[in-house]
């Protein structure tokens, strides 16, 4: 069996619910979901000018391999309506591998650890939740460290309000 940490997220329609389905389909198609963050609403990163965004960690146990889970999640994503049509646009759905045991991937479609998890609050701030002692494999320091040292400056708010039409 194999650990994976996943991060989902969106900032378009019923944020709630769009993460709810999520979680759902990862269950069944990708892996047990093990541990599950809070949500917490964070700021668009890059294209600023669109809704906020709400992410959650997740801790799955799966028997797909790292390419296997991640045609898995990408057709999720797919199936809950995620169109890609620009580079940190507003989204519906996204569901990124943050980590797949402690292996490090470097291919063109994936990359893992995730190269820019270090920098993003709205990733470690979730993870630190659920895993805050998982160990980075190339830069050899847990979850509670990274975020101790993160410079990013778009803080990641528990969020605990009913989602409001948007």
């Amino acid at each position: 069996m194999n650990k994976a940490i996943l991060l989902i997220g969106g900032n378009l329609g019923n944020r709630t619910e769009n993460l709810q389905q999520a979680v759902m389909q990862i269950d069944k198609r990708a892996g047990t979901v093990e541990k599950k963050s809070g949500l917490y609403e964070t700021a668009a990163w890059g294209h600023v000018q669109q809704p906020d965004y709400l992410n959650q960690a997740l801790q799955i146990d799966t028997t797909l391999g790292a390419e296997e889970l991640l045609d898995t999640v990408l057709d999720i994503e797919r199936q809950l309506g995620r169109v890609r049509q620009q580079k940190w646009g507003a989204r519906v759905i996204d569901i990124d591998i943050i980590f797949y045991n402690d292996a490090v991937i470097d291919l063109p479609a994936l990359k893992v650890p995730h190269p820019q998890m270090a920098n993003r609050q709205f990733v470690l701030v979730p993870l630190a939740e659920i895993r805050p002692d998982w160990i980075h494999p190339v830069l050899h320091k847990d979850v509670s460290a990274l975020l101790a040292e993160c410079t990013d400056t778009l803080p990641a708010q528990k969020f605990q309000l009913q989602e409001q039409a948007r």
